[in-house]
Parts: C-alpha cells; structure tokens; sequence
C-alpha cells in the first residue's frame, strides 16, 4: 500500500472536475457486481479487495466505480492507494416503482440514510443514485414523473451530505430524461466505431450543458470480439472521450468475474483481468490510454498555431483578468493580439503593461471603429493558422484552446464555438446574460477559410491564400452577453451554445447573410448594428 495521502475534496469546475487547486480527470474502472457471501456482503473477501485495488492503483488509474454500497474497509483500501470511488446506490427501478407511494418514500430513504452513513468518507469522489432506468418503466410512468422523482432523491441525498457530489448514470434509449438537477452527466455508452463514438459525445455534450460529462462504462467483451479488439476498442472509448471534452472515463470491468441477476455470468468477459486476475492485452492498451490523457504528445505535437484576438472597447475593469487568465493556457502554440478599440479608459494602458517585452504578445491601438473592423484588423495582424476570438470581459479556461481546434482538427467544419460557462466567483458586475440566450456565430475559424469565404482564393494546398483588397469580418449580436470560463467543448448539433458550420454556409454567415445584426460596407468590411 501506498502512504496514505490526503484526498482534497473534489468540485465541479466548469465542464470539469477540481480537486484542490488541480484538474482532476476521472480514470476509472468498475468494480462488481460480486455475488453475496455468507455473511451478505457483496464483495469478495478482505484480503482479494485489497489485492485488487492494489492492482488497480498500479495501473495508473485512479477510481474505482462500484454498484453498492461499499464497505468502509473497501473505502479504507482505496484511500490508502490513493483511488477515489464513485458509489453505486441501487434501488428498485426494474419494476414499476412509482404505482405505490410507500415504495417510492421508502428509495428516497434507503438513499438518503446510505449517502449520510458514506458520504463522510474522503475516499467518496461522488454518488450515482441510480443506473439505467429500463426504458419500458419510463414509458410506463411517463418522463415527467420519472424526471420529478429524479430531481426528488437528487434533492434527499444533498439534503443528507451538502457537500457531496451526485449523478444519476443514464444510457442511449432514456437520453431524453433531463438530469439538469444532478451535478453532471454520466452516461453508459458502448459504441464500437470511433466515429459513431465521437457524433454521440457530441450530442451528450450538447445535452449536459455547462456541466461535466462522464463516460460512466465503456468496453468491449473479449469472448466475441477477442483479446486483441478488446484492447483496442476499450482504448479507443477512453482516448475519444478525453478528445471529446469529458471529464473522466470509466472502464468496463476490471475482472471476468461479474454477477448479475442472482448467477454468475459466463458469457461475457468484459474485464480488463480475467477471473484469475491474469491481465489481458485491454489492461496495458487502457493504462497507456489514461496516462496519455487528455491528449497524447503526439497528438500536441501536431496541433497548429493559434491566434487569439481579443477586441477590447473601455474594458479597463475586466481586461486585466481576462488577459491574466490566457498565461494558464495549455495550448503549445499560440499568440496574443489585443486590439485597443479607440478605448477612452485605461484599457490600453493595462494592455500594454502586460505585452511589452513579451513575445506572442502584441497591441494594436487604432481609432474607434466598432467590433468588427477590429475583429478584421486582428484576423489581418494573425499569424496562426487558427483564429480564436474571445471577449475583454471573459476568463478563459487552461483547456479553452485545446478543445476549442478539436473540431478543426477532426472534421470538415471551418468554424466553431462553444458554450459561456459562469464562473464561481462573481468578478463582473454587469448583468449579462447566460450563454443559451446570447445570440452569437462560431467564433474560432481557420484564417484561410475567412479570407477564402469574403472574397479570397484558396488554393488546392490551402496553405497560400491570395487577401483580397476588403472582405468581411465576424459579428456578434451582443458581444457584452459572453462572459463568464469560455469553456468552448465542442458538439455539432445544437444551435445556438455550440456551432459547426460547413464551409457552403460560412460565407453567408460572415458576410451577413445569415446574421441579423451584421451589414457590410465596402470600405471596412462588417459592422454590427446596434
């Protein structure tokens, strides 16, 4: 066993998980279902647990997920390896629990007394107060009370343990169900084909919000798809949630050894080890997956150059922490172009403090001109083969760069955007609005496109472009309505908090013709209106 270290408790953090002052990944792997000893534990003998969680730990991951309640000796061995657990509090939803009152107060109790009695443990990462409500019993009692008894035990077991963190593990047939009240999104998803996988965490991401999303279960069963494929596609599962913008991943199982339905089952062989806890292929290909994430070295080492711009008009109150918050940036490559809009306060002024000497850093004062005459003059100054716009009133997130490209990277779009998400502290006193009202087009485009799109010649290479004499810009409706972590994961189907737009629309959009609030001129490109 490793010394026992203190565990900081664990926060949600925007899109992601915090412990202490560090981002904490979730890289986990399940634990049981164990079949009931003599004595009604649910979990294999003391000295087995230990050796398991040993194993576990050695392999790099750091939680275990289990499906009930553990004892407080499991609980005791996981902190003294350093693992966190996400508790699995079942309760009887395979049947129609909702027809008798006394059956469904007795699962908010049960719940309730198990998260008071557990929640006290450092070890505790989170609850899951449910997994996969069969389909056919939300049809039976409807989404809208399935959803109001969500909320309910979601509202009992908070009331229990204030501080604690809770979800409920959905699944692909009851992704509607809105679990908004729970503190993030976990679903099941076994999805063999990396493409499949990455448009469906699109979608998650697009229905979790502003909140974390985990990959609750993910695997393959070596029995049919081999050892080998098992260890690749439980590998990939890990690598594209990561990709994707999830908080964690969590692979499915780490033994053979599995019950189920009161018997044992010996037709599936999901674990990582096998009932003997002899390694498969799929725990070396997972263990480098997690060590690797969120993105490997190599990957980095292939991301292009981004450009910043960040247009700023009588900020001085907000800019120096926006400007603070981009020297935390995890990206490799990128640099900062700051256009002082004819500012009439001290915008400039902190602008300049916090650019001279620096390289990546540079200051472009001109004459007040509007919003997208300077977004045009900071796109003309880039020199990354990305251009990312963000807001003089906006705290960035470390991974805002990293997952802001991804799409560029990995699809046909040209342009995207993503989701403003309200930071803990209150540190603007403006009121704005919250980022599902703010009316506003992608605002990371490769610079080529944006030439291209206005007027401009791409070539077959599309690295050389020829810049037309005027072309047009990008306007924003309400550019004072982003605020808050710009935290930009990326998902491709909601309009609105998130924007993936072919490169056959981009023009229109640009130059207008699908915004509003934008008018061209032919002197300076657009301008907003209003």
């Amino acid at each position: 066993m490793r010394d026992c270290q203190p565990m900081h408790p664990v926060a949600v953090d925007g899109k992601f998980l915090l412990a202490g002052n560090r981002r904490f990944l979730i890289k986990g792997v399940t634990y049981g279902t164990f079949a009931p000893r003599q004595d009604g534990s649910q979990y294999p003998p003391a000295e087995v647990v230990s050796r398991d969680l040993s194993a576990i730990a050695n392999a790099g991951f750091n939680t275990v997920r289990v499906y009930t309640p553990p004892p407080t000796s499991l609980l005791d061995c996981a902190q003294a390896e350093g693992l966190r657990v996400i508790v699995g509090l079942p309760w009887t939803q395979h049947v129609a629990f909702l027809d008798g009152r006394a059956m469904s107060d007795g699962i908010r109790r049960d719940i309730a007394s198990q998260v008071r009695e557990l929640a006290p443990h450092p070890a505790v990462l989170m609850f899951a107060l449910g997994n996969e409500i069969p389909p056919g019993i939300v049809r039976w009692h409807g989404r809208t009370r399935i959803e109001r008894f969500l909320r309910e035990l979601c509202d009992d077991a908070r009331a229990a343990s204030p501080a604690s963190l809770f979800t409920y593990v959905n699944y692909p047939p009851t992704s509607y169900l809105d679990l908004s009240p729970f503190d993030l999104y976990a679903f099941n998803v076994y999805l063999h084909h990396e493409h499949d996988l990455r448009q469906y965490l699109g979608r998650l991401q697009n229905l979790s919000g502003s909140k974390p999303l985990l990959l609750a279960e993910a695997g393959a069963d070596s029995l049919r798809e081999g050892n080998e494929a098992q260890a690749a596609i439980t590998a990939m599962h890990v690598r594209t949630a990561f990709e994707e913008g999830a908080c964690g991943a969590v692979a499915f199982a780490w033994t053979d050894e599995w019950w189920r339905g009161g018997s044992d089952v010996t037709d599936w062989a999901f674990g990582l080890v096998d009932r003997d806890r002899r390694p498969k292929p799929a725990l070396d290909a997972v263990a480098r997956a997690f060590q690797d994430a969120p993105f490997s070295p190599s990957v980095r080492a292939s991301w292009p150059r981004v450009s910043v711009v960040i247009c700023a008009y009588n900020a001085a109150d907000t800019i120096g922490e926006c400007l603070g918050s981009l020297e935390s940036l995890e990206y490799p490559d990128f640099d900062v172009i700051v256009v002082n809009d004819g500012s009439k306060d001290a915008t400039g002024a902190i602008a300049h403090a916090w650019a001279d000497g620096h390289s990546g850093r540079r200051v472009i004062d001109v004459e007040n001109g509007g919003l997208s005459r300077a977004r045009n003059i900071g796109l003309d100054q880039a020199t990354g083969a990305i251009v990312a716009y963000t807001d003089a009133d906006v705290r960035v997130d470390p991974c805002w760069l990293t997952y802001l490209v991804q799409p560029l990277l990995n699809s046909e779009v040209v342009g995207c955007g993503g989701p403003n998400v309200a930071p803990a502290a209150t540190w603007h006193s403006a009121a704005k609005r919250s980022s599902r009202s703010a009316a506003s087009i992608p605002s990371t485009f490769a610079r080529v496109t944006m030439w291209t799109c206005a007027g401009g010649c791409r070539r077959a290479d599309a690295g050389s472009v020829s810049r037309p004499p005027r072309w047009c810009g990008i306007a924003t409706a309400d550019p004072s309505a982003l605020t808050g972590d710009s935290r930009s994961v990326m998902a491709k189907e909601k309009p609105g908090s998130h924007s993936s737009i072919p490169t056959s629309s981009l023009a229109e959009t640009c130059c207008g013709g699908g915004v509003s609030t934008a008018r061209c001129r032919s002197s300076a490109g657009c301008t907003a209106s209003g």
